[in-house]
């Protein structure tokens, strides 16, 4: 299969389904240990690796029996320099990292990708700090940060970058410059407060306003992880072009809010089938998303959720 750095798959159409919540997954179902929250740290052992492989295939087999594409996002949402730092990570090592999570996930779209269901390699991206706090960055600054990081997936064989849980407008706008300036596709993925607004208590309106005006609209699409649908639905405009740009639905298991869920010794799973009703609501307001997953609490078991009540089951 060709590969789709410049001509993304779910861009033309299609329903893609990607995974749940990685970390979450492994600390409380596993038992793992990740330090910092950090997943990418398991490229560095093969058992580490195996568990990985292993955890992308129950999504990649849910996407199979719907017959849909995917999206497959690395391990990497903290691998960069702030994180890496803490973790003991020389800049040659997180560039290592960042490149080994995709042949990782070069190999396993070997073995699963069809004509009719593409798989797209995307490079995740987290913020420079905490997921649940405002950054201080501006723009310039996030741009020569996160420069680093997408530089190593502009390297590899990765399709597209996505930055996830971003809770400030400048550093969303450095990354969308920082990703266009290296010639590689990018989404965005903001998360809201249960209001439905950034921590800084701007809307998603404004958000995604800004973005695209400060970015001359090079974002390929807008996406919203880590949080309840009950937490954003209300604040979205089904009607406006803002609303449009937004691809992708990641939501939280949780009806917590950050605070809480920070505080909380153990994991809130919601309910798998509540979310799924939920997402095709969404999604019957929203028929451009086309992308969904799931975020924190969330396991294989609420993306098939959301695939039996959004997607149609086809014979494999």
């Amino acid at each position: 299969m060709a590969t789709y750095r410049h001509s993304l798959p779910q861009l033309d159409g299609g329903l893609f389904v990607t995974d749940g919540g990685m970390e979450t997954t492994f600390i409380f179902h596993d038992g793992l240990q990740l330090p910092h929250f950090a997943s990418f740290v398991m490229l560095a052992s093969e058992e580490g690796r195996d568990r990985l492989k292993a955890y992308y295939r129950r999504y990649l087999d849910i996407a199979r029996k719907h017959g849909a594409g995917f999206i497959l996002d690395t391990p990497t949402w903290r691998a960069n320099p702030d994180w890496g730092e803490k973790l003991h990570y020389t800049r040659e090592a997180l560039h290592a990292a960042n490149m080994a999570s995709i042949d990782l996930l070069a190999e396993l779209r070997a073995k699963y990708e069809q004509p009719d269901r593409p798989i797209v390699l995307s490079g995740a991206i987290g913020p420079r700090g905490d997921g649940y706090k405002a950054g201080n960055m501006d723009a310039a600054e996030s741009e020569d940060y996160h420069s680093i990081q997408i530089g190593s997936f502009a390297e590899s064989e990765a399709d597209m970058v996505a930055a996830f849980t971003l809770t400030n407008i400048d550093e969303a706008i450095g990354v969308a410059r920082a990703a266009a300036a290296r010639g590689m596709p990018c989404a965005i993925s903001f998360t809201v407060e249960t209001d439905g607004r950034l921590v800084t208590g701007r809307s998603m309106q404004d958000a995604i306003e800004t973005t695209d005006a400060a970015t001359g609209g090079s974002v390929a699409y807008y996406m919203i992880n880590c949080a309840h649908p009950t937490h954003f639905t209300e604040a979205l405009d089904h009607h406006a072009g803002w609303t449009k740009r937004i691809y992708g639905l990641r939501a939280n298991a949780s009806r917590m809010s950050h605070a809480e869920l920070d505080e909380s010794e153990t994991l809130d799973a919601g309910d798998p089938n509540d979310l799924g009703k939920r997402y095709r609501q969404l999604m019957q307001r929203m028929p451009q998303v086309r992308i969904v997953g799931g975020c924190c609490g969330t396991d294989h078991r609420h993306v098939a959720a959301i695939c039996e009540a959004c997607l149609p089951a086809v014979a494999a």
